[in-house]
């Protein structure tokens, strides 16, 4: 990483920079024997009080003593990707929300305030895309209203490491005591290598248009699926259930696909646990690709938990890259 101009490190950002991506090197204590110092580079988010505050593209928060700065500079937005498909942080925040609708929605200017009766974070939280037409705290005082009133806890998703997401605002939510709990990565990809398998892998794959107390036993997101589950399950632009058979009555795997347009994203694919490794994962997603192939999709995607290691190995395997960070916000004040 490169900071000498005329052969002089340099300070060149300042508190006209938040809000900017910089990159920073500074005096660090737990550099390596021999070392000093160590880079950041990620969205200025804060200076104030003499502590600059840099959030990462995973959504790592930085906080640097102003008098440990030894470099600093704005550097350009992320690089563009070098494979699979090109694609805007609005954009896919759109269709992923749209494949996993919820059971009620209420506008707040540009934002969306969702609840399905606490059936997963993504259902039951704000999407923020835009100005809620209100002054921050006042906006937010109406989320914490708003969801008090279905006895739902408060979230607002936010996104971070790509082209207009939402660094700034999830560093304003950590200052009024709204604490991170859930990471999880947004992963694209080409469509067509997905599908790509011997024909003879997916002759145990049965798709379906609608989900059935067969595929519900293997889905593990929710122990009693009532009305409200089968609400959000059920929508989106096209949707198909995938499921491998299994024992009992229950599926060995099983998937979820939302046809929207260009994108197919891909939801809910769960393998029993003692099945995994066989390949079962990997054929529920190629059946569903090659369906999604079928009605004109080009582009994939899916959302994955940034702890689950076993599904990120897979996803890698088949081409998906990161292109964003998203993170659910939890009010915990009084």
């Amino acid at each position: 990483m490169e900071f000498t101009g005329g052969g002089r490190l340099e300070v060149r950002i300042g508190t006209a920079d938040v809000g900017k991506r910089v990159s920073v090197r500074y005096v660090t204590d737990s550099a390596a024997p021999g070392e000093m110092f160590t880079d950041a580079v990620g969205v200025l988010t804060s200076w104030d009080a003499g502590v600059v505050v840099i959030t990462r593209r995973t959504g790592e928060t930085v906080r640097i003593a102003e008098s440990r700065l030894v470099a600093g500079k704005t550097v350009p937005a992320a690089p563009a990707r070098r494979r699979g498909p090109a694609a805007s942080f609005p954009e896919l925040a759109r269709a992923a929300a749209r494949a996993w609708q919820p059971v009620e929605s209420e506008a707040l200017g540009e934002w969306t305030l969702r609840a399905s009766a606490g059936f997963t974070r993504r259902a039951n939280s704000v999407l923020p895309l835009g100005d809620p037409g209100l002054p921050l705290d006042a906006a937010l005082e109406r989320v914490r209203d708003w969801y008090a009133a279905r006895e739902l806890p408060a979230y607002i998703q936010t996104a971070t490491g790509a082209e207009g997401t939402q660094e700034l605002l999830g560093a304003e939510l950590e200052q009024r005591g709204w604490q991170r709990e859930v990471t999880a990565e947004l992963r694209i990809a080409a469509l067509a290598p997905i599908g790509d398998v011997d024909p003879a892998t997916l002759s145990g794959v049965r798709i379906d248009r609608d989900v059935d107390e067969s595929w519900l036993r293997r889905y593990q997101r929710s122990a009693e699926p009532g009305p409200h589950v089968l609400q959000v399950l059920r929508s989106g632009p096209r949707v198909w259930f995938a499921s491998v058979p299994g024992t009992e009555d229950i599926p060995a795997a099983i998937g979820r696909l939302v046809v929207d347009g260009r994108w197919a994203g891909f939801m809910a694919v769960e393998v029993d646990p003692d099945r995994r490794r066989r390949g079962l994962a990997t054929a529920v997603m190629a059946a569903l690709a090659r369906r999604a192939l079928d009605e004109g999709a080009s582009a994939a995607w899916l959302q994955v938990e940034a702890d689950n290691d076993g599904a990120r190995a897979l996803y890698d395997g088949m081409g998906f890259a990161t292109h964003h960070h998203y993170h659910h916000y939890r009010w915990t004040g009084a």
